[in-house]
């Protein structure tokens, strides 16, 4: 029998209902529990082995956990949730938001309003020095080279490479100043995150798809 909560959240039930929407909602992805094959949902799921769909499962929970504790956490801080246009469906998750974020917070992002509305909270609190923001722009001058200087194939590095083969500090300074503040924010996500999680029991056949006490575990993200 299916039980009726997949966790508890500091005491209270997130219903297993949630997390059968999910599965069923359209989704088109890559990661731990998404997929990017073009067969019909329905038909991948007839034929996928018992330990892939339990751990399907196990990682659609991690997913809408992340979704309930957002919305606690919006709710906290007095933050706006915009309506979802379609909540039955998801939106696609990029191969590269599954490399840089894992597949469970990717695909939270990706289904969860409040969870992007808290990370842009989370970016939008984040202070880059300026320091941090030339140091970066030292340390990486191949990013900064001139689209003839890439022609010519100037050695950022070298002793050669002179002053004008480099875009001004001042024309990416912005650019730089964006990037690392959305690589804070997205640290302080994962850091709000982890202790989130502190206050959630999941329920038998709802654990974390890399959780050790049960023997389909995968330390994935």
């Amino acid at each position: 029998m299916t039980p009726e909560h997949a966790a508890l959240i500091d005491g209270e039930p997130l219903p297993t209902a949630r997390v059968n929407a999910f599965l069923e909602a359209p989704f088109r992805g890559a990661g731990n529990g998404a997929t990017s094959h073009n067969e019909p949902e329905p038909a991948r799921r007839q034929t996928e082995p018992p330990s892939v769909a339990r751990q399907r499962r196990r990682w659609a929970t991690q997913v809408i956990v992340t979704d309930e504790l957002a919305r606690r956490a919006c709710a906290d801080r007095g933050l706006r949730i915009p309506e979802e246009a379609s909540p039955a469906s998801v939106l696609a998750v990029a191969e590269t938001d599954v490399a840089d974020l894992g597949s469970i917070v990717a695909a939270a992002l990706a289904h969860s309003p409040a969870a992007r509305t808290l990370l842009a909270a989370l970016e939008a609190e984040q202070r880059v020095p300026e320091a941090a923001v030339r140091d970066y722009y030292d340390r990486n001058r191949d990013r900064f080279l001139t689209p003839d200087a890439l022609r010519r194939g100037v050695d950022p590095f070298g002793e050669t490479a002179a002053p004008q083969d480099l875009q001004p500090y001042e024309d990416v300074r912005d650019g730089i100043a964006r990037e690392l503040r959305q690589a804070a924010g997205r640290r302080a996500f994962f850091g709000w995150l982890d202790q989130a999680r502190h206050g959630v029991i999941y329920t038998h056949g709802h654990e974390h798809p890399g959780d050790p006490s049960h023997p389909d575990h995968e330390h994935r993200h």
